[in-house]
């Protein structure tokens, strides 16, 4: 009997799969714990549609990535601190705090784990912070640290 898995099994399929498997194997286990649903030719549409809608959804994912990257780019964040001789700064300014500045000044609302800021920013002047929009895209956001 040939089924669609709709939930990983171990050692017979992946979700979205479809296989052929013995008929009480799919009636009595499979298709009574919900694990797979019969291959017909409705369902079969139904998985096309879905394999489709989830195509469609990564890749406006991926577009609104690179339109973010874009905006970023142009964008420029100011952020205060407080620094010593040689605009060296008591400190470091986190990746929180460009997260935050960045939502107040522009409205765009990134997570700071995005923010590819290992060790903090520790002087003042411009600084280049790698943002990872999507796994394929990867955005720069120019960050302007002045002394408060």
């Amino acid at each position: 009997m040939k089924v669609i898995f709709t939930q990983d099994v171990k050692g017979k399929g992946k979700k979205g799969e479809i296989k052929e498997v013995p008929v009480g194997y799919a009636n009595n286990f499979l298709l009574k714990n919900k694990l797979a649903v019969e291959a017909t030719p409705g369902n079969l549409k139904q998985l096309e549609a879905q394999k489709k809608r989830v195509e469609a959804d990564k890749q406006q994912e991926l577009e609104d990535a690179q339109a973010l990257k874009e905006k970023l780019e142009a964008l420029e964040v100011n952020v205060t601190a407080k620094s010593g001789e040689g605009g060296r700064l008591f400190g470091s300014v986190s990746s929180k705090q460009v997260a935050d500045a960045l939502n107040k000044q522009h409205g765009i609302k990134i997570d700071k784990r995005k923010m590819d800021l290992h060790d903090g920013i520790r002087s003042l002047g411009y600084t280049n912070v790698p943002v990872k929009l999507h796994n394929k895209v990867i955005g720069t956001l120019k960050v302007h640290v002045t002394e408060a």
